[in-house]
């Protein structure tokens, strides 16, 4: 599992999917399995903390309600 922000999602896909990411590399082909919108700055990066924050697969599938 991976979070992170962006604001050219296909982009930075194809960013962590050529390897230039040290953190994915190992794990490619990644697939997007899910993503959010917001308007500010300080939204993402309040909602990229709590979600790093939880620390199972299985309770962020849970509440994301993921398929994994």
């Amino acid at each position: 599992m991976y979070a992170g922000s962006t604001n050219d999602l296909e982009r930075r896909l194809a960013e962590h999917n050529a390897g230039s990411s040290k953190s994915t590399k190992a794990y490619r082909p990644l697939k997007l399995g899910y993503f959010e919108e917001h308007k500010t700055l300080n939204e993402v990066r309040g909602r990229e903390a709590e979600i790093k924050s939880w620390k199972s697969r299985s309770y962020l599938a849970e509440k994301l309600r993921l398929d994994l």
